[in-house]
């Protein structure tokens, strides 16, 4: 990666690659001409965005501004199911030189290739990334993403062999050993899903390591929305750094976005590759800077599969850039358009009541949501661990902390179980916090 003097860096004398020291003006002009040349590509070489274009009336001629990008139609994850596996690819299968996919548990799996050029970009990104979060080459990198057709793991590992940074490929599960790895190879940073962090520090302390003594010191955690509360429970017990990473398979896989260590304040998505949006889930319209609602992002750089306004599902805002500038920095996810549950008239998200389990005392950062369903009437049940040693007044006194909480907070009233100590399932990867086992109500 070309690399020049960072004006902006600080004591610590880091440097910035040249996208990342272009003015505003310059990188306006850069996404137009990178982004009508995409417009083309996938007109030209991919049959469903020559039909979704020519349905829609428009052609990527009419792209004359940024502005413009708003009157071409969206991309949904059906429409890549609907093309699987290889139908949204804009170059020749020889080109492919890897494939990724989602695990496809809801249907058929997302397909994503990449071209050699696009394994360059990538790892650039990546670097870029773990750079913003205080990574330096000659550092040594733990990653627990798991490896093989989900993005995280290949994703961190060539990104950060491209920064110079010695990799750990852990991957995910066999939690007791990827504790003592840590406590011997010493790396200074972690990739991980947050709630897979949660899971070691519990085994940290269960083979009696505190977990503040160990070399870690910044951990990158992504794949799955987490909050400011988790955040701070894990600075807490790990002495560490806790920054968002944001990135999704459709479009490249981590790296999308980045949250600097020096300001935690969202995540800046790497503009100069990655076009965003933020749209009105119910509308369709394009939001104004600081509203919120749904991302969108249309690549800038792709060669084998272009994506162009796909529907992240994720909600969002925009914000001014800050550490750093041009680029425009997304808030932490709230969370998904499709994990929104709505009980009795009210939405709520899993992250809201997160927050509200992170900061009771006596239960631990590990929690599940139950929906039930009674005649016509839906119920929720919270299942939050008790911390070891935590007595049965302070479990009531969390239930009922909870309940209150979920009550004043969101608005609904729930029920509250405060089970056993590692009684919930452990996640390696991303953690599935809603159960729903309502049956489909009748017909009338």
């Amino acid at each position: 990666m070309t690399t020049v003097p960072n004006d902006r860096s600080g004591a610590d004398g880091a440097l910035l690659d040249a996208g990342e020291q272009l003015s505003g003006a310059e990188l306006r002009d850069l996404q137009l001409r990178r982004l009508r040349a995409t417009l083309r590509h996938a007109y030209d070489n991919v049959a469903f965005y020559r039909n979704s274009f020519d349905a829609a009336g428009v052609a990527p001629e009419d792209c004359r501004t940024l502005e413009d990008l708003a009157r071409f139609p969206f991309t949904t994850k059906a429409d890549l199911r609907d093309n699987y596996p290889f139908g949204m690819f804009a170059v020749p299968e020889a080109d492919i030189r890897r494939i990724h996919a989602s695990s496809g548990t809801t249907g058929a799996p997302t397909v994503v290739g990449y071209t050699r050029n696009d394994l360059d970009m990538w790892a650039d990104m990546v670097a870029r990334s773990i750079r913003a979060a205080g990574g330096r080459p000659g550092q040594k990198i733990h990653i627990a993403y798991g490896y093989g057709l989900f993005t995280g793991g290949l994703g961190a590992h060539y990104g950060a062999e491209r920064l110079g940074c010695t990799v750990i490929p852990a991957s995910g599960g066999m939690t007791a050993r990827q504790v003592r790895i840590i406590q011997d190879f010493k790396p200074e940073i972690i990739m991980v899903t947050p709630s897979y962090m949660l899971t070691l520090l519990d085994e940290f302390e269960r083979q009696g390591v505190d977990p503040r003594s160990t070399s870690l010191r910044t951990g990158i955690f992504g794949a799955e929305p987490w909050t400011e509360e988790m955040r701070r429970e894990i600075e807490q017990r790990m002495d560490i750094d806790a920054v968002d990473i944001y990135g999704l398979s459709e479009v490249i896989g981590p790296g999308v976005a980045q949250e600097c260590v020096e300001t935690k304040d969202g995540l800046h998505i790497w503009e100069d590759h990655f076009f965003p949006e933020v749209v009105d889930p119910l509308t369709d319209q394009v939001m104004a800077q600081g509203e919120n609602g749904e991302l969108v992002f249309t690549s800038l750089t792709k060669e084998a599969m272009p994506v162009i306004r796909y529907r992240t599902r994720d909600l969002t805002r925009l914000l001014p850039g800050t550490a750093r500038r041009p680029f425009r920095r997304m808030e932490k996810v709230t969370g998904r358009c499709d994990d929104m549950i709505i009980l009795r008239g009210v939405n709520l998200f899993p992250t809201a009541i997160e927050e509200i389990v992170l900061r009771t005392p006596g239960v631990a950062p590990h929690f599940q949501l139950r929906l039930t369903r009674e005649g016509r009437l839906d119920r929720l049940t919270v299942r939050a661990e008790a911390r070891p040693g935590a007595s049965p007044e302070q479990r009531a006194a969390a239930a009922a902390a909870i309940a209150q909480g979920v009550k004043d907070g969101v608005g609904v009233t729930v029920e509250v179980a405060v089970v056993d100590p590692e009684t919930l399932e452990r996640s390696v990867g991303k953690i599935k916090r809603v159960i729903d086992e309502r049956e489909p109500r009748p017909r009338a």
